[in-house]
C-alpha cells in the first residue's frame, strides 16, 4: 500500500494536470495544468525512495535495485528540469514562461529527492546504528566520500535554485512574469533546503556519524524554511491585496506545507535515534495534517475562484501540494516502521 500511494498520486496529478490544461486555452489553466502534471514527477521520485526502504525492510531488495530506483528518478529529475527549461525558452509570453521556471524547479526539488532515494540504500543500517554506543564509521555503509557526494549534490541543486529565484527577481522591474516566477521559485528553494536536511540526516545515520547537535540543526533548519515560506505568503497576500498576483501568495502558503511534511521524515529520524520516543507512531499525522489543510484551503480558493478568477491557478495547484502531502505520509510511516525501537 506505502509503494502504490506514490504511484496513485503521481498518477491523480498527471490525470488532473491534463485535464485542467486541455480543457481550456485561458493562462491560468495553462498554467495551472502544466505545474500539476508535473508535480507528478516529484510523486514518482517519492516512490523511489519508498520502494528502497520498504524492500530492504521486506528483505526483497535485490542488488540491482540500488540502481534502478537512482536512476528512474534521476531521469525523471533530469527530464522535468529539461522539459521546463524548453517551456519558458520557447515561450516568452505568460503564462507559459511561468510555467516553464515553475517546472524546471519541480525538477530541482525532484532531484533533491531523487538524492534522497540514493541515500536511503543502506537505510536498514539506521536501526542497527541507532543500537550502538559508539560514534565510529559503520564499515558497511557507503564510504565518507560517497556521501558528502549525496550531501553536496542537494545542498548545490538547493543553491541553484536559490540563485535562480534572485535572478528572476532581480528582473522583476522589466515584467510582472518575473516576479512570479521568482517568488514562486523562492518557495521551491525553500523546499529543496529543507531537503538538505533530511538527505544529510540519512546519510550521518546510515554512516553512524549523526550527533546530538544534528538532532536539533536539520530539523531546524526544515521548519525554518516551512516558515519562512508560509510568512513570505502571508506577507504578500497581506501587503499586495491590490495587485493581481497576490494569489502567488497562496502557493507559497502550499510550498510550506511541503516543507512541515518533509519536517516529519526529518524529526523522526532525530526522535528515534538512540532513544525510545514513544510519540513516533504520531509522527506521521504531521503530513497527513499538512494535505488536509492544503486540500481545504484548496477548496475555500474554488469557490473564491468564481467571483476572483485570480485564484482559479493556486486553488487547482494546491490540490497538487496536497497529493505531495499525502505521498510524504506513506514515507513517514515506513520510516516509522523501519526505525522505531517500538515496530
Amino acid at each position: 500500500m506505502f509503494r502504490a500511494i506514490p504511484l496513485v498520486m503521481a498518477l491523480i496529478c498527471m490525470l488532473f494536470g491534463w485535464l485542467v490544461y486541455d480543457t481550456g486555452d485561458d493562462a491560468a489553466r495553462l498554467t495551472a495544468g502544466t505545474v500539476i502534471f508535473f508535480l507528478g514527477s516529484i510523486c514518482i521520485a517519492l516512490f523511489c525512495t519508498a520502494a528502497t526502504i520498504i524492500r530492504q525492510i521486506t528483505g526483497t531488495y535485490r542488488p540491482a535495485l540500488k540502481f534502478v530506483y537512482p536512476f528512474i528518478g534521476y531521469a525523471v529529475a533530469i527530464a522535468t528540469l529539461c522539459i521546463g527549461i524548453w517551456i519558458f525558452h520557447t515561450h516568452t509570453e505568460q503564462p507559459l514562461f511561468v510555467a516553464g521556471h515553475v517546472v524546471a524547479g519541480l525538477g530541482l526539488i525532484t532531484m533533491c529527492v531523487s538524492t534522497a532515494a540514493t541515500s536511503s540504500v543502506r537505510f536498514t543500517l539506521i536501526p542497527e546504528n541507532s543500537k550502538r554506543n559508539d560514534s565510529a564509521p559503520n564499515p558497511a555503509a557507503y564510504s565518507r566520500g560517497a556521501g558528502a557526494a549525496l550531501n553536496t549534490i542537494v545542498t548545490l541543486v538547493a543553491i541553484a535554485a536559490w540563485a535562480w529565484a534572485i535572478i528572476l527577481l532581480l528582473h522583476a522591474d522589466d515584467s510582472a512574469s518575473y516576479l512570479v516566477a521568482g517568488t514562486v521559485m523562492g518557495g521551491i528553494a525553500c523546499v529543496c533546503t529543507g531537503l538538505i536536511a533530511l538527505v544529510v540526516s540519512i546519510v550521518r545515520q546510515t554512516r553512524n556519524t549523526y550527533t546530538d547537535a544534528d538532532r536539533h540543526r536539520w530539523p531546524s533548519l526544515v521548519l525554518g524554511m516551512g516558515t519562512a515560506a508560509l510568512v513570505w505568503g502571508a506577507i504578500i497576500i497581506i501587503f499586495d491585496a491590490g495587485n493581481s498576483y497576490r494569489n502567488i501568495g497562496c502557493i507559497m502558503i502550499g510550498l510550506g506545507l511541503i516543507c512541515y511534511s518533509i519536517s516529519s521524515k526529518v524529526l523522526l529520524l532525530a526522535k528515534v535515534w538512540r532513544a525510545d520516543y514513544p510519540l513516533a507512531k504520531r509522527i506521521p499525522l504531521i503530513p497527513v495534517l499538512t494535505a488536509l489543510t492544503a486540500l481545504f484551503l484548496a477548496a475555500f480558493l474554488f469557490e473564491y475562484s468564481t467571483v476572483d478568477a485570480d485564484y482559479f491557478t493556486p486553488a487547482h495547484v494546491l490540490v497538487g501540494f496536497g497529493a505531495i502531502c499525502f505521498t510524504l505520509f506513506s514515507i513517514v510511516s515506513i520510516l516509522e516502521s523501519g526505525t522505531s525501537s517500538g515496530k
